[in-house]
């Protein structure tokens, strides 16, 4: 009976250094693609802000302030951009907030946003780890 090495050197089918090496790298390459991503992943989540608006209120003509809970990543600091709208949905306040670092992930919070208008509505547009 013939060996598949016997046939290989028969035929000429020896395996060349050189698709060993490409082999390698292709494997390589594709071991650090895949960790690459997973650690994308894993870092999204773990600086991942969750904000509910609790309430809010419009205090004035200029002024809405607004209550609202954050869950963040226990030892970073957090900003927040704070927004208020009026009856057309136009932006009429802005303010971005910036949270230094808690022990805590959970936290209630109660901000005053100026207003340029009287606003209908204020919320937390955004948050994220600074």
């Amino acid at each position: 009976m013939t060996t598949p090495d016997e046939l290989d050197d028969r035929y000429g089918r020896a395996p060349s250094p050189r698709r060993r090496l490409t082999a390698a790298v292709a494997i390589t390459l594709g071991v650090l693609a895949v960790g690459a991503i997973a650690w994308g992943a894993v870092g999204n989540v773990l600086d991942d802000v969750d904000v509910d608006t609790v309430a809010f209120e419009v205090v004035d003509d200029h002024s809405v302030a607004l209550s609202f809970q954050m869950t963040a990543p226990a030892g970073r600091d957090v900003a927040c951009a704070l927004e208020a709208r009026d009856t057309d949905h136009g932006v009429v306040g802005w303010k971005i907030v910036e949270f230094p670092s808690s022990d805590r992930r959970t936290a209630a919070y109660r901000e005053v946003i100026p207003t340029v208008a009287e606003a209908t509505t204020g919320f937390v547009n955004t948050c994220w780890v600074t």
